[in-house]
């Protein structure tokens, strides 16, 4: 039984109830997903949210020069604004509740090498159709298991017409209500190990993934370690890749030499060019003094909303940002059981401190995981590459470019990337039936 004391340090902040299903108390029948896990509720104290209202209240506001846009970064009327909101309009406990009552949220311990064990927070939703796919879905930053709010339900729809999928999301460590690391070093092998450790332990031996930013990346290195044995396919809507070498893509080479870029490829290639040098520097920030950005967005609820509504905005198609809805995103950062300044780290383990490392080897997508590939294109994700720079992300079974879309496509564009995870999966599709006696359908 867990020691609810003990395991959750942030008591002060955050009141997270359980009703109890622990091992102890299990009849011996019952499946080895119920096993060690706690159903959850998200219930923040009423002292948490008094303390936010006050820090609101107090806040100082910098200048802003004449016409300055976006140019420069959030518009201070934006700020004000959604701030206003924060202060004497938005309701948590309204929200808290939709949350509670949408998503199905469970914690179970997950030990992890070298690093004691970890208290992971996950939704998970259970097709009526006893062969559907189990599919795991894998957030990054600044986003959270907020992002898979609008694709469950679609994802475990069941129809003789499309596959069904069995549903899991879990808060990556440091994030939303999952118990942070507490020791260096804890990187993507250790990101990998949580993510399938979890699956095992849900009962789901094998198991598809589908992630964007952060979530590509791990769920590509759950691919390399695992795949073959547990992992059987895997998705993303953040297409990695470089440019292809003499060596290794002679004919490619050949064509990047002879043949111009489309009129989209060159778009992409500008959008991608103008993040890397206009919008790349929380990540130079976040892979190298995470502590000391930590310091702000963890003390000031303004910083962390700027911080984040930039990113919500610059990395979408033009989404209809409802201020609610930011405010919601934010809430989960604020009110997050590690605290905000927790989810910025992963930039500095995965990179080991060297942000030049971050862009030359981990988003180049060096490596060939062999199992099936499905991507998913969206004309405003923050890097944008030709197709054939994609061909080493591995070995690509299922690719689809969208009219629309940004970087969070599970929130932005839900049933544009539902439908390619359903044709990627479908009877006749090209990675069907790769989940032994698990087809996605009755």
């Amino acid at each position: 039984m867990h020691d609810t004391k003990s395991t959750y340090s942030l008591a002060s902040r955050l009141r997270l109830v359980y009703k109890s299903k622990h091992l102890g108390g299990l009849p011996a029948h019952l499946p080895s997903s119920v096993m060690g896990e706690e159903t959850f509720t998200v219930s923040v104290t009423d002292e948490a949210i008094s303390l936010l209202y006050q820090k609101l209240k107090q806040t100082t506001f910098p200048d802003e020069l004449r016409d300055a846009g976006w140019e420069y970064g959030v518009p201070l009327a934006d700020l004000r604004r959604l701030v206003d909101r924060w202060t004497n309009g938005y309701d948590w406990r309204k929200h808290e509740a939709q949350l509670n009552a949408e998503l199905p949220q469970f914690t179970r311990d997950i030990p992890v090498d070298g690093h004691g064990t970890l208290n992971i927070h996950y939704i998970h939703k259970r097709s009526e159709v006893e062969h559907a796919i189990p599919l795991l879905f894998v957030h990054g930053w600044p986003g959270s298991f907020i992002e898979a709010r609008k694709i469950i339900s679609l994802l475990t729809q069941h129809s003789q017409d499309h596959p069904s999928f069995h549903f899991v999301a879990l808060s990556l460590p440091g994030y939303g209500y999952s118990q942070g690391p507490s020791q260096k070093k804890f990187g993507l092998d250790q990101y990998a190990e949580v993510c399938n450790e979890l699956m095992l332990a849900l009962g789901y031996n094998e198991y598809v993934t589908q992630g964007g930013d952060w979530g590509c990346v791990i769920t590509r290195k759950i691919a390399t370690l695992y795949g073959g044995k547990h992992r059987k396919a895997w998705h993303t809507n953040f297409v990695l890749g470089q440019p292809p070498s003499l060596f290794s893509q002679p004919l490619d080479f050949l064509a990047l030499l002879l043949k111009p870029f489309t009129p989209r490829e060159k778009a992409g290639l500008d959008r991608t060019q103008k993040y890397v040098s206009k919008g790349s520097g929380y990540m130079y920030e976040q892979a190298t003094k995470p502590q000391t950005l930590g310091y702000s967005i963890a003390d000031s609820p303004v910083g962390l909303l700027a911080w984040i509504y930039e990113k919500l905005v610059d990395w979408t198609d033009e989404y209809p940002w409802d201020d609610d809805e930011v405010l919601t995103w934010v809430s989960i950062f604020w009110f997050s059981r590690a605290g905000p300044a927790a989810s910025l780290r992963i930039y500095f383990e995965i990179a080991g401190g060297n942000a030049d490392t971050l862009l030359k080897d981990v988003l180049a997508a060096k490596g060939f995981p062999s199992i099936p590939l499905g991507l998913s294109r969206f004309p405003k994700e923050i890097v944008v590459l030709p197709k054939s720079w994609s061909k080493r992300m591995g070995k690509i079974v299922f690719e689809r470019e969208h009219e629309r879309g940004g970087h969070f496509a599970a929130h932005e564009r839900p049933k544009e990337l539902v439908q390619d995870l359903r044709d990627m999966f479908r009877k006749g599709g090209p990675a069907f039936g790769v989940v032994t006696g698990q087809s996605g359908y009755d």
